[in-house]
């Protein structure tokens, strides 16, 4: 088991062929809070209240919403089609660097119950001053590279199957909710989920598919668009995921008072039925990169689920699923209970 952990899907959150997009009319307004911007302590809490409500408020339809602060109602706004302008790299890698973040290397949360909602935040992120995406030998060196270029992921395992497999044997499923900047146009983000079939074999991908070359299939859903915001206001920012049997999967991504949201059907993975493991962190931005931050950084992550349950989840290390990195070291981990089971980690340089 651990050893297929450590094996990372060099894809992490690398382009797709998008989902037809279901688009209003209008246009995105894409909004940021100024990071200099001082407010009240109850201010600050009322806005923390909000970004948590939000994430809870379920958006109408399939489709790309906006939100803007305190109202807790979405507004539909126009999808892109997240056409990556790096493609995934058709390979496995066993190399990782048993200190640094991610290709594996990472804590995730683990429950017994099926999950129908992940949250990830940075409580505490100090000494942050710069970032920049770098290319990753092992991977080709590729990915979005430069300043603030990285990627927030909340990603599920691969070692589960559903119908959307088709009954391939070997296949399993593996679903990622991601905010990238750059991913598709220079100066804004993409807000949206990735899907794969892992290992569905040599027959032809299901419609909408593509192959990644070997054996497996993947695609992207709508993307919402954001804006870039700088890896130094991690703090301000969350990235939840919430999945609905029977109905839409969801993306939010909240920065400050503005949340940003895309939603597509359940049935692409049926990951409803079977999500019980959640990894969060900030990496690279696609291809097998990674996220490199200045020398004197730490960043404490946490990852927060509704399961229907208050036990405490496994806090489970070298299980991560993302081939994206950073050249943070992991710190230790540690798990709570409660009404949003959760659990927090710090990593550092």
């Amino acid at each position: 088991m651990r050893a297929k952990l450590t094996l990372a899907l060099v894809a992490g959150l690398v382009g797709a062929t998008a989902l037809p997009a279901v688009c209003a009319a209008q246009s995105n307004h894409v909004s940021a809070q100024a990071p200099s911007e001082l407010v009240s302590p109850l201010e600050a809490q009322a806005r923390d209240s909000w970004r948590e409500d939000i994430a809870h408020v379920a958006t109408p339809s399939e489709g790309c919403f906006q939100a803007e602060y305190p109202s807790v109602i979405w507004h539909q706004v126009a999808c892109k089609q997240a056409t990556p302008r790096i493609r995934p790299l058709p390979r496995w890698h066993t190399f990782s660097s048993p200190e640094t973040a991610g290709n594996g290397n990472d804590y995730t949360l683990q429950t017994t119950s099926l999950i129908t909602q992940a949250v990830g935040s940075f409580p505490s992120v100090t000494g942050v001053t710069s970032e920049k995406g770098v290319g990753v030998a092992a991977y080709g060196g590729g990915g979005i590279l430069g300043a603030n270029e990285y990627s927030l992921q909340i990603n599920s395992s691969f070692d589960s199957t559903t119908s959307a497999c088709k009954s391939h044997s070997g296949c399993t499923i593996w679903q990622q909710f991601v905010y990238a900047p750059d991913y598709e146009e220079q100066g804004e983000a993409a807000v949206f989920m990735q899907y794969w079939l892992i290992g569905y074999g040599s027959s032809r991908c299901p419609s909408g598919f593509e192959s990644d070359g070997e054996g497996d299939c993947y695609k992207n859903s709508a993307a919402a668009t954001a804006p870039d915001v700088p890896a130094t206001q991690l703090a301000n920012v969350k990235l939840t995921g919430t999945v609905s049997s029977g109905g839409n999967d969801t993306v939010v991504f909240t920065n400050g008072t503005t949340a940003y949201s895309s939603s597509g059907k359940d049935s692409v993975l049926y990951l409803a039925q079977v999500w019980k493991e959640a990894e969060f962190n900030v990496v690279g931005n696609a291809g097998g990169s990674e996220a490199e931050f200045n020398s004197g950084s730490s960043i404490t992550v946490k990852v927060a689920v509704s399961d229907g349950s208050t036990t405490a989840p496994s806090c489970v290390a070298d299980s991560g699923t993302t081939g994206e990195s950073n050249n943070l070291n992991l710190g230790s981990c540690t798990a709570s209970s409660g009404s949003t089971p959760s659990i927090q980690f710090t990593e550092s340089n």
